[in-house]
């Protein structure tokens, strides 16, 4: 638990966001809370002249322990990015450690080094800009390059400002993973409520889709949950509602997350492939049995054996995998042996996600009961990963990160040629506007605003099934609304 004394509110979110990074996890309390538990940390900003301001980082005696000055200027990304500069600097002294991504903290950092690239910075300038501006290491700078480098080279060939995507959620899975803080549902409490669930469903698809008429779908993704938790009449009717509410004929991707090997049979698979899907995902999240069981996986190992290969006798010649580095109990060695497992399946795209526990997850409510890797250790991990991926000929095209995120490091996906997921690459950008349908589903619409470059606006919809059967009308008259205010859909 960290105590933490601020003299001007103006910089508290700047303050929280490098306490976040440095010490993960903590609990971060304006009021003394246990105070025999609590590191104070007081940043007191000091009147100077008119061009510099002091900051003071004290402990919980109030001694100094590190300070320096600061200039405030006018503009608040780069006070902002000043103020986080210098509480790096102290908190690092403070603490020992530098972290692989300096100062950025934001989920979509490829986004600054594709504008550098789209500018016409060279490889060398662009990590170079990231070193110095934004303190990110030498390895995740060049990462950073890489990714962004890829999907320039993809983006710059589809026509994403005139056309949009879709989401389309169903909310249910086997079980609820110990990690897990989706909007998701076990299928078996809710069983008798998926034909409900479908028929809202329906009706808003319609609904969308009359608002997007005239306008080319370019990809689409059915997330959740898990799409295989339904059977496979239920999947039928879900992909047919797509297919009869949207135009698929100019449609580039289709990809379904089939994501748990105990929800994939061959029937759904050939629902699937009856659909015109593409892309599906496969997700062991490890092949550990030990950690399989603690997460709440419910299956095995050779159950995400049986469903990859069951997949490709389907027809599916492009398949994702996920996996999860940092784990409960799980050191390099286990991640070693997954990446071995999957070498042998030899999957067309891997996603390699670091632990990330959000509030409402099980693992973070029982932190203590469930101890993690270190920072050093994950990034042993992260590059056995893309050591791997290297092996099977799969190249990072799109990254991104997440609050509370293992290690303050990053999710990746890598992909062999002509398998990039474009879904991941559009939504991660935020170049393209997604609507989005189903429950917990977010619409993300990217607007003009007049000179100032697009900005973006989200609708959403309620997580809770029962809401969402019961208050369908009100979901589609927000989007109804929304699309009347602004216009249309698209820059």
């Amino acid at each position: 638990m960290i105590y933490l004394i601020i003299n001007e509110p103006q910089y508290d979110y700047d303050v929280r966001t490098m306490l976040m990074a440095f010490f993960r996890g903590e609990k971060i309390v304006t009021e003394p809370e246990g105070t025999d538990k609590t590191l104070m940390v007081r940043f007191t900003v000091k009147n100077g002249t008119s061009t510099r301001m002091y900051a003071e980082f004290t402990d919980r005696e109030n001694k100094t322990v590190a300070g320096g000055s600061f200039c405030p200027g006018t503009v608040r990304q780069e006070v902002s990015l000043t103020v986080k500069k210098l509480l790096y600097s102290l908190l690092s002294r403070y603490t020992g450690r530098e972290l692989p991504w300096g100062v950025l903290t934001g989920i979509r950092p490829t986004k600054l080094a594709r504008e550098q690239i789209i500018a016409g910075s060279t490889r060398d300038e662009v990590i170079k800009n990231l070193q110095e501006r934004y303190l990110v290491s030498e390895e995740k700078a060049g990462l950073c390059f890489d990714v962004a480098q890829q999907e320039e080279k993809i983006l710059s060939n589809l026509d994403y400002e005139h056309t949009w995507s879709l989401y389309a959620g169903v909310p249910f899975c086997p079980s609820i993973c110990a990690y897990c803080s989706f909007s998701s549902f076990p299928i078996e409490t809710w069983k008798d409520q998926v034909d409900a669930y479908l028929d809202a469903f329906e009706k808003e698809a319609a609904a969308a889709a009359h608002l997007c008429e005239g306008h080319p779908l370019l990809t689409v993704y059915v997330g959740g949950g898990t799409p295989t938790s339904l059977n496979a009449g239920q999947l039928d009717r879900y992909m047919t509602a797509l297919e009869n509410s949207f135009d698929f004929s100019h449609v580039r991707e289709i990809t379904v997350e089939a994501g748990r090997p105990d929800s994939i049979t061959m029937d759904k698979l050939e629902v699937l492939k009856k659909h015109g899907v593409t892309r599906i995902s496969v997700n062991p999240q490890t092949m550990n049995q030990e950690t399989l069981d603690l997460i709440g996986r419910r299956h095995t190992a050779e159950d995400v054996v049986r469903a990859f290969e069951m997949a490709r006798k389907a027809g599916f010649d492009d398949i994702n995998m996920d996996i999860i580095v940092g784990l409960p109990g799980e050191r390099s060695e286990h991640v070693q042996k997954t990446m071995q497992a999957l070498g042998q399946l030899g999957p067309d795209s891997l996603t390699v996600h670091c632990l990330a526990l959000k509030r409402a997850a099980f693992l973070n409510r029982n932190r203590e009961k469930f101890p993690v890797a270190d920072t050093d250790e994950v990034n042993r991990m992260i590059r056995i990963c893309r050591e791997g991926a290297a092996q099977l000929g799969l190249k990072p095209y799109y990254l991104y990160r997440q609050k509370n995120i293992a290690g303050n490091l990053e999710n990746t996906g890598y992909a062999r040629e002509g398998c990039a997921g474009l879904y991941n690459m559009l939504i991660m950008e935020e170049v393209q506007t997604i609507m989005a349908i189903g429950s917990g589903a977010s619409s993300k619409f990217i607007l003009d605003s007049s000179g100032g470059g697009p900005r973006i606006e989200r609708v959403e919809n309620v997580k809770s099934v029962k809401d969402y059967i019961e208050r369908i009308d009100e979901m589609i008259k927000r989007k109804k609304s929304f699309c009347n205010t602004h216009g249309y859909l698209l820059v």
